[in-house]
Parts: C-alpha cells; structure tokens; sequence
C-alpha cells in the first residue's frame, strides 16, 4: 500500500479505537525483572511480604514505567510476521506527547491495552500516528495508565 492510500485509510478512523489486545497477566517475576534490568528495586515493586503489610494495596504493584514499556508487546508492534498496517516498511516510536498514571497494576492482575486513534498526518515522507494507549485493570474501574504514544510509519 503506498504512503497517500494508507493516509486516507487512517484518516478516516481518527477518533476511533483501532487496537484492543488480549489480556496479560501481570507476574512478580515480570515487575523484578524490570526492577532488575532500571535499578528500581522499591519494596513496594519487589518485596511482596513487606507490601502484604506496609503497602495500601495490600501487595506488590507494577512500575509505572513498567506499564507504559508493555505498549509494544499490547499495541502487537513487535512481531514481524504480522504488521500493524498494510504496507509498512518500518515502525519507529517518536514519543509520548502526555502520560499518567491514575490507578495501581497489583502484581497477578490482568491488564490489556486499548488504542484511540487521535491523528494521522504525514511527516517528512512517513505517516505520524498519535495514539491513546489506555490500560485497563481487569475489575477496576481505572486505567493504570493513559498516554498519547506518537509513532512514525515509514512505507
């Protein structure tokens, strides 16, 4: 598909949800492993003894950051055989234009993503996408994490 035919295409779906994934179990060895791999061994993180009795949530939660860096894995950006729009040569995160996060991800919850299309423009011979990345927590009525992800498509 070339770079005007798939400007149209996603022009036309500004304002709608394009992306919902499946749901992902949040694991303790998944939030140490990333505590391991920034340096932010926090207690609240990684201790789930001490957060069963010091923590208000009653055990151990993921990382924010944590939160935001699973965009890819739950945006399905990372596999190879199967691109997010047809045609597309190379994906590249440009950034996020906001980012907060309003509720916990408790460690053993599920959690998946939704994605708004907010914009489609073209940029310097490639298309730039700003998405709304929300993630919900499985029986919370919260997101965990609310950012508008830009991304440039190259065809």
């Amino acid at each position: 598909m070339a770079l005007a035919d798939a400007l149209t295409d996603l022009q036309a779906q500004v304002g709608t949800e394009i992306h919902t994934s499946d749901w992902l179990e949040i694991t303790q060895d998944m939030v140490n492993a990333f505590g391991k791999a920034t340096g932010d061994m926090q207690w609240i993180h990684t201790d789930p003894e001490r957060a069963k009795t010091d923590s208000p949530y009653g055990g151990t939660i993921a990382h924010g950051y944590f939160t935001l860096s699973l965009y890819p894995q739950l945006r399905n950006l990372v596999d190879e055989s199967a691109p997010i729009f047809p045609g597309v040569k190379n994906v590249i995160n440009y950034g996020l234009n906001k980012l907060r996060f309003p509720a916990p991800v408790p460690v053993g919850s599920k959690i998946r993503a939704r994605c708004e299309l907010l914009a489609a423009e073209e940029v310097k011979n490639s298309i730039e996408l700003i998405e709304k990345y929300s993630v919900e927590v499985e029986g919370q009525d919260r997101p965990a994490c609310i950012a508008e992800a830009v991304m440039r498509l190259y065809y």
